[in-house]
């Protein structure tokens, strides 16, 4: 394999600033108040959302790492070698090491992240201890339509890694949506190796969504933060509850940011009112059982070819192979 001894280069496809404007107004405008829940993710929120991670209520991370630590070599056999992996939020990338650790002569490795920084830190670790693989962070919303950086090295095939249960903060349509967008990106021959978290008892959901701690409504409540400071927003953020809850009718967990009390707030230049107790919906956690996923896969193009869970059958991570 090529050794790889040139910095790495970040590849820049991010969201214009004036998008975060225009999809806060257009949240706060709607009937019922929302965020997006992918500007969690500024510096301060990624570092949140790791700490959430290591937190004893939160299960999907640590499931899913043991999953990947004991069955990463049958995952990469099963995606062959030169592939050209293609990460969605990629992260701290701990749960990438596992299946490049095993992976064949991978053709390169190309990380999709919306947090500048983190993507940078972690492409250039990844660098350092990977330097035969080639590496091409992507500055980016995996959601929207990827262009993907030039590789040297021929692929075999695309693999797109979609770990962390992340394919929940989409709506079904919206899920049906990226799964087709990822079956063009992955092309025929290609695979999606896909974390999803699964149905399970709603009070370890609650738990996992309300830590004793409080780092998950450190979390929530970031998002305000972030709009004071990028938007000129006066938030007062101690008038705002971090809300979560399972709706087992939906199958998701629902997050919020609820107004403890009547105030009108100013938010890029513009007034928001809100009524004491009005919430702002933040995110959807979608949980899955296997008739469900393959309800948003098989649609696309995508065919199960194999399954691995816990032994107690709380996460999964699914190999989805396009249709050639």
């Amino acid at each position: 394999m090529i050794s790889n001894n040139r910095p790495v280069e970040l590849y820049d496809l991010a969201p214009a600033a004036d998008d975060f404007r225009a999809e806060v107004l257009a949240g706060f405008a709607a009937p019922h108040k929302s965020l997006p829940c992918k500007y969690f993710y500024d510096e301060a929120g990624s570092k949140l959302f790791e700490r959430i991670c290591g937190l004893p209520e939160y299960y999907p991370t640590r499931t899913e790492l043991a999953i990947l630590h004991r069955d990463s070599p049958a995952m990469a056999a099963l995606l062959g070698p030169r592939c050209l992996v293609v990460e969605y939020g990629s992260g701290n990338t701990a749960k990438t090491r596992p299946l490049l650790d095993h992976l064949i002569e991978p053709a390169a490795y190309v990380p999709v992240d919306i947090s500048r920084e983190q993507l940078l830190n972690t492409a250039r670790a990844l660098a350092r201890d990977y330097p035969a693989l080639e590496i091409h962070p992507v500055w980016a919303d995996f959601a929207s339509p990827l262009r993907l950086p030039p590789a040297r090295q021929t692929a075999a095939r695309r693999v797109v890694y979609f770990p962390g249960s992340t394919i929940g903060n989409f709506t079904p349509p919206e899920a049906r949506h990226l799964m087709r967008q990822t079956a063009q990106l992955c092309g025929s021959g290609g695979a999606l190796l896909l974390g999803a978290d699964l149905k399970k008892d709603p009070h370890l959901l609650h738990a996992a969504y309300n830590d004793s701690q409080g780092i998950t409504a450190a979390f929530n409540l970031n998002l305000l933060v972030r709009i004071n400071r990028e938007l000129g927003g006066n938030f007062q953020v101690d008038s705002f509850w971090h809300y979560a809850f399972y709706n087992p009718g939906e199958g998701r967990v629902e997050m919020y940011l609820v107004s403890s009390v009547e105030q009108r707030v100013i938010a890029a230049g513009h007034q928001v009112y809100f009524a004491e107790g009005e919430p702002i919906c933040t995110e959807y956690s979608y949980k899955y059982n296997l008739d469900d996923l393959l309800s948003i896969a098989e649609p696309a193009g995508f065919r199960l070819r194999q399954a691995w869970t816990d032994e107690r059958k709380y996460f999964g991570v699914f190999h989805l192979a396009v249709d050639s």
